[in-house]
């Protein structure tokens, strides 16, 4: 079975940081694309950063300049970590890996399981 494990969010007051982790563990031959979601209260998930194997990042318009991802391919580790904290910030944030997997062909995608990132005075 293949886990991806979050951990890092919380309450932050604006303008302030949080760094956030997921992990993967499991049968896994090679972690391809990796990326984290958030999804606001009553709207679809959409994306936030997303980068590739070899270090290649892709940001959404809303987060450029304050938010950094990045990945340890040797600890299957995807971080993110943001900076200069707004309220509109505030959403449930996902991580997502693409990867192959033991007995099977193609790319398979996986979701963490949802950290709550609030930002507030």
């Amino acid at each position: 079975q293949v886990q991806l494990v979050e951990s890092g969010g919380g309450l932050v007051q604006p303008g302030g940081s949080l760094n956030l982790s997921c992990a993967a563990s499991g049968s896994i031959f090679t972690i391809y694309g990796m990326g984290w979601y958030r999804q606001f209260l009553g709207k679809q998930r959409e994306l936030v950063a997303a980068i590739t194997r070899g270090g290649s990042t892709n940001y959404a318009d809303s987060v450029k300049g304050r938010f950094t991802i990045s990945r340890d391919n040797a600890k299957n580790t995807v971080y993110l970590q943001m900076n200069s904290l707004k309220p509109e910030d505030t959403a449930v944030y996902y991580c997502n890996a693409r990867m192959t997997v033991p007995a099977t062909t193609g790319l398979l995608g996986y979701w963490g399981q949802g950290t709550q990132v609030t930002v507030s005075s």
